[in-house]
């Protein structure tokens, strides 16, 4: 029995020493041998790291207006675990659907989403639909959300829907369309994509940083020497040489034509022709970069630096440039229009028998193709032509800053082809060149890089980077480009024979060229094909601004004399206007008005009403024998036209406007001129549409989009006396059959030789 006890105490005793011998076996292993395992699988307990996320930079026009920036944004979360145990699966798939549009089956799947241990998952994102969401849209999720919530209480359940958010940041537009080819995007991953985000990403992006510290397993902070903290540096801000305001007016003058004769593609671009800063650029069709995903490709091309095409006549003011360079250019010489046999082909004007002998200034004038290849072809010859277009820029890109640029197609070793050039065709340029192009006329000879950057700041330092203008080379002399910005003055200044006289804009002096160029398509049989444009500057005498428009392809033959001059014209008159250029015969008016007050008895000064009361203006009116016009229902009058102390022709109304609103009356304009008419109409913020030059015989009123729009129509002194029509000469009638005395010999299609002209066959 003894023996026995023994024996069971040292079998005990022994199963207790192995315990122990392999528990310390296990310590020493944990410890020691796995120590740095289980060191770590601690740390990752304990440790905690939170994302610090940098924010984009801002983007901003040169007046500091945001066209770019980040905001707050919100991802909906799923948490299936919840929404099973709840029910609400059907629920939630159908109202998300509704109001994301995301598709039903993929939402089915994310509600009944499970982990690798066939759980249901607790937390899954919504994308793409319920990604980086603004706060309307999460809104109207959380209303949502709300609704599920309260059939949970009615069913006496916990209100949990297992919908949620996670707060995020997104690229938002405030501006919407406006500039969409400039800014460019970024997509879903925050990487920028076309326009100044995609060129400028790396400056735009910044570094993101991170707060990595101790934690209890509440996730409470615990004091540690071994906390790590790297901030954030957010990305650099940009400050464009763009202008919103000029933005606006291109956008807005572009948007009627663009709907009224639905062309391929519009292209409009502004500079400050001194310095090549784009004040402007617009493209259309057009996007939101907003909503990027929902539109066409096409709506994406930036075609001021990415297209290529043949210009046409505008391309001739590098003829006309070159030609005065050289001395060779004689405005009063005299030439035989009507065609020219030179490169081995036959070239010919618009009407092919021509306007007879005729001069140089005058070939300018009517965009003579003969007159041009005279200068450039004979006179200026195929060596110094060819080293001109080299010199203006056309056979290297100017490397703006924006990402596609294009590189113009030039051949020139066929003497067809160069002799063809002096006019504009066989030469393809993209529109950033040909503005690049005519503002060196403008600013006295000088290529510019242009540019989109004006300052570059960082928000981290303060520290800013300036973009300073940037001279290519002088390619002409200030004087040669001075003589030219004359001539060119005259295409838009001559209302009778000037191509450009729609870009005519009264008390400033413009420079201008038309350009109606037949796309080649196998040929330039099909006169369906149209490219539009005019370019040009003003004021001449101190060049502020340049500006290209192009209209691809209209559904009508009209020429860039008629559809794309006033587009112009509207753009650079709002522009000045904007920016206080005095006319520039202000002075001049003024002088002749006071002398006209003091020797003429008939000449009056427009009195200053401005704030007075109705009925005591129209005492004072009445009393000294002056028709007036009252506009809407105030008391008091806000503005007036003619102004205070301007000089009124005999019998001219003074209009008065009471109130600051656009929703007075039209007053009845007939008989007015069309500046009095459009200085009235422009104070009462309506848009104008004019027909005709004189005096107004017909207005009519439309209204789209609350928009109110007056159609005018006008006829000259002339016309008004004899009721007949005024024939405004060879080139006037061509454009109004749609045929511009800009278009090339080969359309004409009468001369075999002129077959596959632009293509050196």
């Amino acid at each position: 029995m003894v023996k026995k006890i023994k024996l069971r105490t040292v079998l005990i005793g022994g199963c207790i020493t192995l315990f122990f011998a392999l528990l310390v076996g296990r310590v020493f292993w944990l410890q020691v041998i796995d120590n740095d395992f289980w060191k770590e699988e601690a740390l990752k307990k304990w440790s905690r790291s939170q994302p610090l996320p940098s924010s984009r930079g801002t983007i901003m026009d040169r007046d500091g207006d945001i066209l770019a920036m980040d905001a707050p944004a919100f991802t909906v979360i799923l948490n299936p675990a919840v929404i099973q145990a709840n029910g609400m699966g059907d629920d939630i798939v159908k109202g998300l659907h509704e109001i994301l549009g995301k598709d039903e089956s993929k939402l089915r799947e994310m509600v009944e989403a499970k982990d690798s241990k066939g759980e249901y998952r607790k937390g899954v994102e919504v994308r793409y639909e319920g990604w980086k969401i603004d706060q309307e849209k999460k809104e109207e999720v959380e209303k949502f959300s709300e609704s599920l919530n309260q059939k949970l209480r009615d069913a006496r359940k916990v209100p949990d829907s297992g919908i949620g958010f996670q707060r995020e940041q997104k690229r938002y537009y405030p501006h919407e369309t406006l500039a969409a080819h400039i800014l460019g995007y970024t997509d879903r991953q925050g990487n920028g994509i076309g326009g100044i985000e995609q060129r400028y990403d790396e400056d735009l992006k910044g570094t993101d940083g991170f707060a990595s510290y101790k934690s209890d397993k509440k996730g409470v902070k615990l004091p540690s020497k071994d906390d790590l903290y790297q901030p954030a540096i957010n990305g650099k801000n940009l400050v464009l040489t763009t202008d919103d305001t000029i933005q606006y007016y291109i956008e807005e003058a572009m948007r009627d034509t663009y709907n009224k004769y639905k062309p391929v593609s519009m292209t409009v671009i502004a500079a400050d022709p001194n310095t090549m800063e784009i004040l402007g650029m617009a493209n259309m069709p057009t996007f939101d970069p907003n909503t990027y995903g929902k539109w066409k490709p096409k709506n994406f091309t930036n075609h001021a630096v990415s297209s290529i095409y043949e210009p046409g006549s505008t391309f001739k003011i590098v003829t006309l440039a070159s030609a005065v360079q050289e001395k060779l250019f004689k405005p009063g010489d005299a030439y035989q229009s009507g065609s020219i046999r030179a490169g081995g082909r036959t070239h010919r004007d618009i009407n092919s028998v021509g306007w007879g002998p005729i001069t140089y200034l005058e070939g300018v004038k009517k965009s003579s193709n003969v007159a041009f290849v005279k200068l450039g072809y004979e006179m200026l010859g195929k060596e110094r032509f060819t080293n001109y277009i080299r010199e203006f820029g056309f056979t290297e890109k100017t490397n703006i800053d924006l990402p596609g640029e294009t590189l113009g197609v030039l051949n020139m070793t066929n003497d067809s082809d160069i002799s063809t050039m002096t006019y504009g065709y066989a030469v393809s340029v993209t529109p950033i060149q040909q503005l690049a192009a005519i503002s060196a006329v403008a600013n006295g000879g000088k290529l510019m890089k242009p540019h989109m950057v004006k300052e570059i700041v960082d928000p981290n330092t303060g520290e800013s980077k300036k973009i300073e203008p940037e001279v290519i080379r002088q390619i002409i002399s200030p004087e040669a480009a001075k003589e030219t910005g004359l001539y060119l003055e005259q295409v838009v200044a001559d209302q009778v024979e000037g191509t450009g006289r729609y870009a005519y804009i009264d008390g400033y002096r413009v420079a201008g060229k038309t350009g109606t160029a037949i796309k080649f398509t196998g040929g330039y049989s099909d006169r369906s094909k149209q490219l539009a444009s005019f370019i040009g500057y003003a004021p001449v005498n101190d060049p502020k601004i340049a500006v290209l428009v192009i209209i691809d392809e209209p559904n009508e033959e009209i020429g860039g004399g008629k559809l794309a001059a006033p587009i112009f014209k509207e753009i650079v008159s709002k522009t000045l206007n904007y920016w206080g250029v005095p006319k520039a015969n202000a002075t001049q008016q003024s002088d002749k008005s006071s002398k006209a007050a003091t020797s003429s008895d008939n000449a009056r000064i427009s009195p200053d009403l401005k704030g007075m009361k109705v009925s005591e203006v129209k005492t004072k009116l009445l009393n000294e024998g002056m028709t007036f016009e009252t506009l809407g229902s105030g008391s008091t009058v806000k503005q007036q036209y003619p102004p205070a102390g301007a000089a009124m022709s005999a019998g001219q109304n003074i209009y008065l406007l009471t109130e600051d609103n656009a929703s007075m009356g039209i007053p009845h304009l007939e008989g007015e001129s069309l500046r009095d008419a459009m200085e009235v109409l422009t104070l009462m913020k309506v848009k104008v549409t004019v027909q005709g030059e004189g005096y107004v015989t017909e207005q009519l009123e439309t209204s789209k989009n609350g928009q109110r729009t007056v159609h005018l129509t006008l006829k000259s002194a002339e016309e008004l006396i004899t009721g007949s029509s005024t024939d405004d000469g060879a080139a006037s009638e061509d454009e109004d059959k749609g045929a511009s005395a800009d278009d090339p010999s080969s359309e004409e299609g009468v001369d075999a030789e002129a077959a596959g002209e632009g293509k050196g066959e």
